[in-house]
């Protein structure tokens, strides 16, 4: 998020009930949520939309993450993509602060969260990553910079050959037709999302193309939309659940 916000921010509210932690930046608006029990299950739906971009880049390198919230992506990828390096980007001190409450484990070898702007990391680190997830929210919602077409432009550059950005926008955001259509651009039509999947969050997938051959980021993205232009969209559907039940599985983790 970027760091000329007009307003002063909420400081983050942590609740817990039972065996429930949630992570707030205005009342009754749920940022993030675990099970103290299971901390790193993906509860949400948007969070486990958002994983399927394993199906575009199954065995990541390095995962870039913009926007920290409770670390339910950062604690899933961590446990069930070992051979995965990940940096997480957060702006508020507050946040990053709360990763004790939330579970997450400390930086190592394969884990880093940077207290920086995300907008400015990006732009001076091109080829850095093959996955990065945009998730970037505060309280009063998408900064605009991150829905910039000059930040999505900064996003492809970041990106190896072969990689994806997946976005977790709003789709009643007045800003989103605007945002789409910018992230088509610079990607030149290579973006896809999964119908239904998310509620109100719109979990967009935009992949790098790759010269002369087609990568298998760029054939999942047309694979989904020929579902969806045949009518077959409801296949789709079924992607998170059965990709997080094949990730743990790969990864030899019981329960989750």
């Amino acid at each position: 998020m970027p760091e000329n916000r007009s307003t002063t921010p909420q400081a983050p509210q942590v609740h817990t009930c039972g065996d429930r932690r949630r992570l707030e930046f205005q009342p009754g608006m749920i940022q993030s949520e675990m099970l103290l029990s299971r901390p790193d299950h993906l509860l949400l739906r948007y969070a486990r939309a958002m994983m399927c971009f394993t199906l575009f880049v199954p065995r990541p390198r390095h995962i870039l993450m913009v926007g920290l919230g409770g670390g339910s992506l950062l604690k899933f990828c961590h446990r069930h993509l070992p051979d995965a390096r990940i940096t997480v980007l957060e702006l508020r001190a507050d946040v990053i602060a709360l990763r004790e409450q939330f579970i997450l484990p400390p930086d190592d070898a394969r884990l880093r969260i940077i207290e920086t702007d995300a907008v400015s990391y990006i732009r001076q680190h091109p080829g850095c990553a093959d996955v990065l997830l945009l998730d970037g929210y505060d309280e009063t919602g998408l900064p605009p910079a991150l829905g910039s077409a000059r930040f999505y432009a900064d996003c492809l550059r970041s990106l190896l050959p072969g990689g994806v950005l997946v976005a977790n926008l709003f789709s009643y955001d007045e800003h989103y037709p605007a945002m789409l259509a910018r992230l088509m651009l610079t990607f030149r039509g290579a973006v896809c999302h999964f119908d239904d999947i998310a509620g109100n969050n719109r979990i967009i997938f935009a992949a790098k193309p790759q010269q002369h051959v087609p990568g298998r980021a760029m054939r999942v993205v047309r694979l989904v939309r020929w579902r969806q232009a045949c009518g077959l969209a409801f296949l789709n559907r079924l992607l998170p659940a059965w990709q997080l039940w094949r990730l743990r599985r790969q990864s030899g983790a019981d329960g989750g």
